[in-house]
């Protein structure tokens, strides 16, 4: 794997712009507000009410 749900969202989108379109799928559209810079995917999957699993499964399959 190379998302893991310990990393940032913002490390995430600079890392790997190319799931930007998974988190929005997600219902995350947090890709820029200034707290997704510190906010770990799995701190945004317990706000939002998202499996952390499926997401970080689904963020995986886009970066293959």
């Amino acid at each position: 794997m190379k998302i893991l749900k310990e990393m940032t969202i913002g490390e995430v989108v600079r890392n790997y712009p190319e799931v930007i379109d998974v988190l929005f799928s997600f219902g995350m559209g947090c890709v820029g507000c200034p707290s997704a810079q510190a906010e770990t995917i799995e701190e945004a999957c317990q706000v939002h009410g998202i499996d952390v699993d499926k997401i970080i499964k689904a963020l995986n399959e886009k970066v293959k």
